[in-house]
């Protein structure tokens, strides 16, 4: 019998899926793809770092049309790639990623996070050809290619860091040899979660005739000064409410925030809706999607909302603001104080960055894009 092993729907150990829905064999399949690259992607974390590493798969495609491409990644990020056509396999790490990486060849690596875990992982695979980072038998990390080496250097100085002026798109997409011009992040709802997010829309009243404005007010706790100020989600509230048309306003986040978003709902009643927190990722995802425009920190909301095309206002402290690509349907926010950008998790400073972004500032922007067209 026919097989062909080389089929990008080829699955080992039961039927694919072109015989499972038309019982058809291999022998004159209309739906035979034959493989000639596999392409590993590792990517652990944070979900918006691996959000953002989407970024690479349209020109990878272009460059590698017959090729398999495949993701490794943390167990918690891999509903990331959920109904994402352009990545074929998902591995959940730990899960079966050591014997996978001992039992294959791919004939290329790609790992851009200089972490020690990712390029220990990078240097285990075995493969072809690898860019990005690996791990060095002495102890450290080290790149693998020439291109690497800027992002390199970026992750151990924070004053070459802050020089920098390449969106991060920009620097995954050079590291791998890759054209600049396909760079769109990738992330896929279906029908369904369009349609529970459109239930909740009427079950809170959302009208149509009013835009929609999704404050995300939280970020992880390893980067606590991301976060925006709770007395200046609610004087923008106020702003809003005082508005010759004003918008409708959804407070977004997770279990983490559902303390924060009680309160600020409290202290502005009748001016937002708390949608909660207690939803899995890909209904936050969807909620996004209700929004017409988003105001969030720097973090998985705001690479959300960009691969979702939505209009975002970003709000940065100690991240850099030049590494953020927001496709032109965005403004960043930045304050003067002398430590923006540094990277730093814990400050002294006061006010801190944050608070020095003001309640005005922010409504000023969010009323400049409601009213700017977004880009094609």
């Amino acid at each position: 019998m026919l097989i062909h092993q080389d089929c990008l729907h080829f699955l080992s150990d039961r039927p694919c899926r072109p015989h499972k829905q038309e019982g058809v064999h291999c022998a004159g399949c209309s739906h035979y793809k034959p493989v000639d690259d596999s392409i590993l992607i590792i990517k652990l974390d944070a979900l918006g770092d691996v959000l953002r590493t989407t970024c690479i798969l349209d020109a990878l495609h272009q460059a590698h049309p017959h090729a398999r491409i495949e993701w490794l990644t943390l167990e918690g990020a891999r509903p990331l790639f959920d109904g994402n056509p352009l990545v074929h396999r998902v591995h959940g790490f730990p899960g079966t990623a050591w014997v996978e990486l001992q039992a294959r060849r791919f004939s290329l690596v790609i790992n851009l996070d200089n972490a020690v875990l990712s390029s220990q992982l990078a240097t285990l695979a075995q493969a072809d050809r690898k860019v990005g980072y690996g791990y060095d038998p002495r102890g450290h990390v080290y790149p693998f290619n020439a291109e690497a080496q800027p992002w390199y250097e970026m992750g151990l100085f924070d004053d070459v860091k802050r020089k920098n002026t390449k969106t991060y798109q920009q620097i995954a997409l050079e590291i791998c040899g890759l054209p600049h011009e396909s760079r769109a992040l990738h992330l896929h709802l279906s029908d369904a979660e369009r349609q529970w997010a459109a239930e909740q829309a009427r079950a809170w009243g959302l009208r149509p005739n009013a835009p929609v404005i999704g404050l995300n007010t939280g970020s992880s706790d390893r980067w606590a000064h991301k976060r925006w100020t709770e007395d200046g989600f609610v004087a923008l509230l106020e702003r809003f409410a005082a508005a010759p048309v004003p918008p409708q306003a959804l407070l977004l986040g997770g279990a983490q925030e559902v303390a924060r978003n009680s309160a600020i709902s409290h202290r502005a009643p009748g001016q937002v809706i708390n949608t909660g927190g207690q939803h899995t990722l890909r209904q936050f995802f969807a909620l996004i999607d209700l929004c017409d425009l988003v105001v969030t920190g720097d973090t998985l909301a705001m690479h959300a909302a960009a691969a979702l095309g939505k209009k975002v206002v970003a709000l940065f402290g100690p991240t850099s603001q030049a590494e953020i690509d927001l496709y032109g349907r965005g403004i960043k926010l930045a304050s003067d104080a002398p430590c923006v950008g540094g990277y730093r998790t814990d400050c002294d400073v006061r006010p801190t960055c944050m608070q020095r972004i003001t309640p005005q500032t922010v409504y000023d922007a969010v009323m400049t894009l409601l009213d700017r067209p977004p880009p094609p």
